[in-house]
C-alpha cells in the first residue's frame, strides 16, 4: 500500500517538476511513511513520485520508482497476492533484485505487455513508463480497491492516488463540476470518471489507460464480471462448499505479508467469517479490532465481537468512542476526504484504523462487500418482492402513472412511494442501489432556480443507466437465467462498493498508514458469488442464505442468524447540536458563495431537526459536510 504521483509533459520539460513532485508526495505522505522516491527522465518531461508503506520486502530493494534492466519504470500502489506463483511460473530462472511483488509486476509487463493484467490477483493502481514505446500504461484493479485520479490540463498529463496531491500542481484550478454536484446530492458519492473538480477524473475499476508521447490516449476496460451457470444444477451443499472454498482461498491470499496482519471485527457474519478463517490459517493469535460508543448500547455490537474473539482466541482490542471524540474528529474528516463523502460510519472506521496502527497491525482484513454480492440487506427484500409489480405498473398508460404520482404527492409528500412513482413516470429502473441523500423526486426544491436552469438536461438516472447497459450486454451474451436480484447485486458491486465502501476504507486506512484488504472482493470470489442463482441468496426471507449455510462449519448459529444491525453511529444524539450550530453560522455565507443552493429550504432541515424530526438527520449531515467540504477544498 503506497501513494503514487506522476507528471508527463509529453515531449516537453516540466518546469520545476522535481519540486512539484516533492510537494505532491508531501501532501499524501501518510500513505507511505517508510520511504519516499522522486525520479525524472533525462529531458525532464516525465516525473514519478512514490511513498512507500512497506508490506512486502521491507528492505531498500523494494524502493520505488523501480526500474528493470531495460529502463522500464514503475510506481505501484497495492499488492499482487499471487506474485509468488507468478515468480515460480515465469521468472524461476531470472536473477531478481528484490523479493517484492513490484518487481514481478514490472517483469510481467515486459514479458506480456498490457496483457499482464489478466495474470494478476490483487489490489492495485500503477503507472509504468515504457521507454521503448515512449508511453505510459496505467491501470486500476478490478474491484476498485486502490484509487487512481488523473488530469490532462495545462499541456500535461498528471496522476495521483489522491486529489489533494493533484491540487499541488500550479496548473490545476479548483473549479466545481456542477453536474457532479447534482449527482452527489442523490447518491452521496460520485460515479467515475467524475470528481467534484472540473478537469480531474478518476479511473474506473477494471480499466486501463495508455498515454503516448504525442498526446494520444486510449482508455478501455480490461475486465468485466464473468457469470457462470455452473451452479444451476448443483445441490445446496455443493453450492455452499464452492462459496466456502472460494472465500477461504481469498482469505489465504490476503494474509500474504511481511508484516503482521490483523482484522476489523464487528461480530457480524462477514467480519466473523474472515477472522475465523484467518485463525485457521495461522499459528499465531490474530489481532482483532472492535469499536463501541460510550453510553450508547443501542449502537454497540461489542458483545458479539467478544464472543467471536473468545471462540478463536484472538488478541482482541477495543476502542470506545465518546461524544467528545466525534466532535473533535468531524473537522478532520473533511481533510481526509478530498472527494466528498457524507458518511457518518467513517467515524468508527477511522478510530478502528488508528487503534490498529497503534498496535502494529499494518495490514487488516475486513468483511466489506458480501451484502452486495449475496443480497444481504434486509431492505432489499422489499425491492425483490415489488419488482414484478413495478414492471407491470410501468407498462400502464402515462395518464394512470402520472395520476398515481400526483395523488402520492398530495397524500404522502416526500416519501419512498413518491420516489418510486416518479421513476415509473420517467420509465426508469426501479432499483438505484440505495441512493441515500436527497431523493430525485424532491431534490430540485433544495436547488436555486439559476442552477436548475444550467443543469436542466441532467438526470441522475443516467448514472444507473450506464451500469444497466453493461448488465444487459452481459445477459445477452450468457445462457444463464437472470433475475431482478442479479441486477441488484451487479449494481451493488459495480457502483456502490468501489465508489462508497472502498473509497471510504482506502482513505481512512491510509490516513492512519495501514493497508485494508477485502477478501470478499477478490475478483475470482466475486465471479463465484454473482454466479450463485438468486434462489440461493434469499431463502425463506433469510438474506445471504447460501453464504451463511457455507459458514455453519466455522461460526455459531447466534452469530450467523441474528438480526443484522449495521455499522451505525449515534449521530443525532452526539452531533445533532454541533451540526445545527455549524449550519446556522455558515449557511448564509455558503449559499452566497455557492448559488447552486436554495437557502430557505436548507434552513428548513435545521428547523425540522430542532423540532424532533429524526428523518432529517441524514440530509442535515450531508448539508453540514458539504458546507465544511466546500470551505476546505473549493473556497
Amino acid at each position: 500500500m503506497c501513494g503514487i504521483n506522476g507528471i508527463f509533459g509529453f515531449d516537453r520539460e516540466v518546469n520545476d517538476g522535481k519540486h512539484i513532485i516533492d510537494e505532491m508526495n508531501r501532501r499524501i505522505s501518510y500513505r507511505g511513511p517508510d520511504d519516499r522516491g522522486n525520479w525524472h527522465n533525462e529531458n525532464g518531461s516525465l516525473h514519478f513520485g512514490h511513498l512507500r508503506l512497506s508490506i512486502l520486502d521491507l528492505s531498500p530493494e523494494g524502493h520505488q520508482p523501480m526500474f528493470s534492466p531495460n529502463g522500464t519504470a514503475i510506481v505501484f500502489n497495492g499488492e499482487i497476492f499471487n506474485f509468488r506463483e507468478l515468480k515460480e511460473k515465469y521468472f524461476k530462472d531470472v536473477k531478481l533484485h528484490s523479493t517484492s511483488d513490484t518487481e514481478i509486476l514490472l517483469l510481467l509487463y515486459e514479458r506480456f505487455g498490457e496483457e499482464c493484467l489478466s495474470y494478476l490477483n490483487g489490489m492495485f493502481a500503477f503507472c509504468i513508463w515504457d521507454p521503448s514505446k515512449e508511453k505510459l500504461f496505467l491501470a486500476r484493479d478490478r474491484s476498485g480497491k486502490k484509487p487512481l485520479y488523473y488530469s490532462s490540463v495545462g499541456g500535461k498529463f498528471t496522476f495521483s492516488s489522491e486529489i489533494k496531491a493533484l491540487l499541488a500542481c500550479p496548473w490545476m484550478t479548483k473549479e466545481l463540476d456542477e453536474e457532479a454536484l447534482y449527482h452527489f446530492l442523490t447518491f452521496n458519492m460520485l460515479p467515475p470518471p467524475q470528481t467534484m473538480f472540473k478537469g480531474i477524473m478518476k479511473m474506473e475499476p477494471g480499466y486501463k489507460l495508455v498515454v503516448s508521447k504525442n498526446g494520444d490516449w486510449k482508455y478501455s476496460r480490461y475486465w468485466e464480471v464473468e457469470y457462470s451457470n455452473e451452479f444451476d444444477d448443483r445441490t445446496e451443499s455443493e453450492v455452499a462448499d464452492s462459496v466456502f472454498n472460494a472465500l477461504q482461498k481469498s482469505v489465504r491470499y490476503r494474509m500474504v505479508s511481511d508484516v503482521p496482519v490483523g482484522a476489523f471485527l464487528s461480530g457480524g457474519v462477514d467480519s466473523s467469517a474472515v477472522v475465523a478463517m484467518m485463525s485457521q490459517l495461522t499459528s499465531h493469535p490474530v489481532k482483532t479490532y472492535a469499536v463501541g460508543f460510550k453510553g450508547q448500547e443501542a449502537y454497540n455490537e461489542l458483545h458479539y465481537a467478544r464472543q467471536v474473539a473468545e471462540r478463536y482466541k484472538t488478541d482482541h482490542h477495543e476502542t470506545i468512542i465518546t461524544a467528545d471524540d466525534i466532535g473533535a474528529f468531524l473537522p478532520e474528516i473533511i481533510s481526509i476526504f478530498d472527494e466528498p463523502m457524507a458518511d457518518a460510519t467513517s467515524i468508527p472506521i477511522y478510530f478502528l484504523s488508528k487503534n490498529a496502527r497503534k498496535n502494529d497491525s499494518i495490514v487488516v482484513l475486513t468483511g466489506d462487500g458480501s451484502d452486495e454480492l449475496f443480497a444481504g440487506y434486509r431492505n432489499w427484500r422489499k425491492y425483490i418482492r415489488l419488482f414484478p409489480r413495478y414492471e407491470s405498473f410501468r407498462k400502464m398508460p402515462d395518464f394512470i402513472r402520472k395520476g398515481a404520482l400526483e395523488l402520492s404527492r398530495l397524500m404522502t409528500g416526500d416519501s419512498n412511494a413518491t420516489e418510486m412513482l416518479t421513476r415509473s413516470v420517467k420509465n426508469q429502473d426501479f432499483f438505484w442501489g440505495g441512493a441515500k441523500s436527497f431523493k430525485e423526486s424532491v431534490k430540485s426544491k433544495f436547488l436555486s432556480e439559476s442552477y436548475k436552469n444550467r443543469i436542466a438536461l441532467s438526470d441522475s438516472y443516467t448514472v444507473i443507466e450506464k451500469y444497466k447497459v453493461q448488465y444487459e450486454a452481459l445477459k445477452k451474451n450468457s445462457n444463464r437465467n437472470f433475475s431482478h436480484t442479479d441486477w441488484m447485486c451487479y449494481l451493488g458491486y459495480k457502483f456502490i462498493i468501489p465508489n462508497y465502501y472502498l473509497y471510504r476504507m482506502d482513505h481512512l486506512g491510509m490516513a492512519n498508514s495501514i493497508e485494508i484488504r477485502t477478501p470478499f472482493l477478490d475478483h475470482e470470489f466475486v465471479n463465484t458469488a454473482l454466479s450463485v442463482p438468486a434462489k440461493w441468496k434469499l431463502v425463506n426471507d433469510e438474506p445471504k442464505y447460501i453464504l451463511k449455510k457455507s459458514l455453519e462449519r466455522i461460526l455459531p448459529h447466534d452469530i450467523l442468524y441474528r438480526n443484522k444491525m449495521g455499522f451505525c453511529v449515534p449521530l443525532r444524539e452526539w452531533a445533532g447540536e454541533l451540526m445545527i450550530d455549524y449550519i446556522d453560522k455558515n449557511l448564509s455565507g455558503f449559499c452566497a458563495d455557492h448559488p447552486q443552493f436554495n437557502k430557505p429550504e436548507l434552513a428548513s432541515l435545521v428547523d425540522k431537526l430542532r423540532s424532533g424530526d429524526e428523518s432529517s438527520v441524514n440530509r442535515l449531515w450531508t448539508v453540514y459536510f458539504l458546507i465544511a467540504w466546500f470551505k476546505k477544498w473549493l473556497d
